[in-house]
């Protein structure tokens, strides 16, 4: 883990090194939308998925076919998606001034409570990656269903420098 003190002297893309994390190709749209749109200093991204090679690798809803555990991971995978398309718009994650905002959607059964456990996965990444100074507020949902039958879809918004 990147302590908050080390972050502020190191930027994005080192501490992706510095953590082992080789980001995926960044998704493509799997509908009649784009992936990323600026809008003067914010970067506003699509929902990703837990998506690779254009298929879904978690399907289920949490506290049914997948626990929390699963969903965490799967969120993981969501967020590795979601540094990919906005670098791939930015050309570095350096860019990134701050994380403004994170939504977590979340297909869970009726008795499933444990979203906000579940939803820090993505927290914790965008934290150790862009430093704890650069943190977002965050909504989390839980839903009936998603599309493709995943488990989840995350939601970021970036302050990038022009």
């Amino acid at each position: 883990m990147v302590t908050a003190k080390s972050s502020q002297s190191t930027n994005a893309e080192r501490r992706l090194q510095d953590l082992g994390i080789v980001l995926p190709d960044a998704p493509h749209p799997l509908g009649a939308y784009v992936e990323a749109v600026q809008s003067g200093m914010l970067l506003f991204l699509s929902g990703t998925l837990p998506i690779k090679d254009g298929k879904p690798q978690y399907v289920g809803r949490l506290g049914k076919e997948l626990d929390a555990d699963a969903g965490r991971d799967a969120l993981l995978t969501a967020t590795l998606n979601a540094l990919s398309a906005a670098k791939e718009h930015l050309g570095s994650l350096d860019r990134v001034s701050k994380v403004v905002r994170v939504g977590v959607y979340l297909a869970t059964s009726g008795d499933f409570y444990n979203q906000p456990i579940v939803a820090d996965a993505a927290s914790e990444l965008l934290r150790d990656v862009f430093g704890e100074d650069k943190m977002s507020v965050r909504s989390v949902f839980g839903v009936a269903s998603l599309p493709l039958g995943v488990p989840v879809i995350l939601e970021v918004t970036f302050e990038v420098q022009t």
